[in-house]
């Protein structure tokens, strides 16, 4: 195939969009859809302070370099989690990047800061690992970014990610989580200095394309994934999602940015949420209680191993198969 601005040989297919890209076409376009979709949501100024939540992996490098090439005040911030090889392989890769471009870099040990690793917190609290995992990331990307007065915390979710959460949401008619699924996330004004904004660049790119820009642009990625995630009811979201877009390029996008354009704007106007913000009375961290749940999640494993309580083990995910859909039925 042929690219469409050129005619040089292509190096992707873009079958959403009906067009093929060569090398330097494509990094020019992703590129543009990452600065199109800054501009177009107000994610960051010129002036701003962003803090990238960097794990390693394809998506959250490229957004990292991206955002540092076009000139933004970028940090990064990797949070260890203690997952065995998988972290020290994540951690040696986000170094490595940071020191080879001359980024600043903030490390968080969760069991240097906290106690214990995701694995260990898992088997004390007797919730499955990716529950309370997602739970630390929020909180300490939040935490990181208040304590150090950053604008704005960039995360690397794709096209496929929020595509796949939304149809989670969908799903369950969860109200209140399809009020909040923006790429922006303004901080809340109940909340005073305990919230920063959060944005999502990547939003309106897919895993594949993200994939295809850090392999074409000769970053060194994690490409295995988290050993927790296997059996993760997002994967399954994610496989049924890819099946309606092998037989219909352009659901997986439309899906999504038809609900953010016409849908989630009217949610915002709804009371979904009869709770105000208040501060944490152990950390001083935004929650809707006395006590946060990261804390009252990290009090409970910490009493659990100093008075010798095994909890009731988490249920270990089993792998499904792929699910397959038949067109002809």
């Amino acid at each position: 195939m042929r690219c469409i601005n050129c005619q040089e040989r292509s190096v992707i297919d873009l079958r959403r969009h009906n067009s093929s890209f060569c090398k330097p076409h494509f990094l020019s376009y992703f590129d543009s859809q990452v600065e199109k979709a800054i501009r177009r949501k107000r994610m960051m100024g010129p002036d701003d302070r962003v803090l990238v939540a960097v794990s390693g992996g394809k998506d959250s490098l490229v957004l990292w370099d991206l955002l540092s090439r076009l000139g933004y005040d970028v940090t990064g911030l990797h949070i260890h989690l203690g997952i065995g090889e998988y972290s020290e392989s994540s951690h040696e890769k986000t170094a490595n990047f940071a020191k080879q471009r001359g980024l600043e870099l903030v490390v968080v040990d969760l069991a240097e800061t906290y106690g214990m690793g995701i694995p260990e917190l898992s088997v004390n609290t007797g919730r499955v690992a990716c529950s309370g995992c997602g739970l630390s990331k929020r909180y300490v990307m939040n935490r990181e970014a208040v304590e150090r007065e950053f604008d704005v915390l960039a995360t690397g979710h794709n096209l496929d990610d929020e595509a796949a959460t939304l149809f989670g949401n969908v799903l369950r008619w969860q109200t209140g989580y399809l009020a909040r699924q923006s790429p922006v996330l303004e901080a809340s004004p109940s909340a005073g200095p305990a919230l920063v904004k959060k944005v999502k660049p990547l939003y309106t790119l897919t895993e594949r394309e993200t994939a295809a820009y850090a392999l074409l642009s000769g970053i060194d990625y994690e490409s295995e994934e988290c050993p927790n995630a296997l059996g993760a009811t997002s994967i399954r979201y994610k496989e049924v999602l890819a099946a309606l877009e092998l037989e219909s390029p352009g659901t997986k996008h439309n899906f999504l940015l038809q609900f953010i354009e016409r849908v989630q704007p009217k949610l915002e106007t709804v009371d979904t949420d009869d709770h105000e913000l208040r501060e944490c009375d152990q950390c001083g961290q935004a929650t809707t209680a006395e006590v946060c749940s990261f804390c009252r999640m990290w009090d409970r494993a910490r009493d659990n191993v100093a008075e010798g309580r095994s909890p009731h083990p988490a249920r270990r995910r089993r792998r499904r198969k792929p699910i397959e859909i038949n067109p002809s039925t």
